[in-house]
């Protein structure tokens, strides 16, 4: 008999501590790396907008964004819509380029309902060395995963 209230005593002040780190460690961020990165909504979705964005179809990458996004690009004056899709195709990489780059250099740190994908290459050339870094934040709805900054 005593043996049952010390178990039971036990599993009471244990249980709350277990039941703690459970939810703990599943609001936990997970990471993911390299090529696991494009087998992941976020990641497919960040290489087709800056695939888009580097062939100059601005509306078709705009609507890989969340309402409120779109919703920021459509409010602002054209002049300045056009100067920042120039700079966006510019700036951007083929497809190919930048899944090779995430491959190599990715990091994608999911926590909750968002995302942020890192991409940080390490360049050497006749000049020296650099850094250059991408960064996309997500928002994340299910299966759905839509670029939100």
């Amino acid at each position: 008999m005593k043996q049952r209230k010390f178990s039971f005593v036990l599993s009471g002040v244990f249980a709350p501590l277990l039941l703690g780190a459970a939810i703990q460690a599943a609001a936990a961020p997970s990471e993911l790396k390299g090529a696991d990165i494009l087998n992941h909504a976020c990641g497919k979705v960040a290489v087709k907008q800056m695939g888009l964005l580097h062939d100059g179809k601005f509306e078709e990458a705009n609507k890989l964004s969340t309402k409120d996004m779109q919703e920021r690009w459509k409010s602002m004056p054209a002049k300045d819509r056009e100067m920042m899709s120039m700079m966006a195709k510019e700036l951007s990489e083929t497809e190919a380029q930048y899944a090779a780059g995430i491959k190599a250099y990715g990091v994608l740190v999911i926590d909750g309902d968002g995302g942020k994908l890192t991409v940080q290459k390490k360049v050497q050339d006749a000049n020296g060395s650099s850094t250059t870094t991408t960064t996309q934040e997500f928002k994340i709805a299910g299966n759905e995963c839509l670029v939100g900054r």
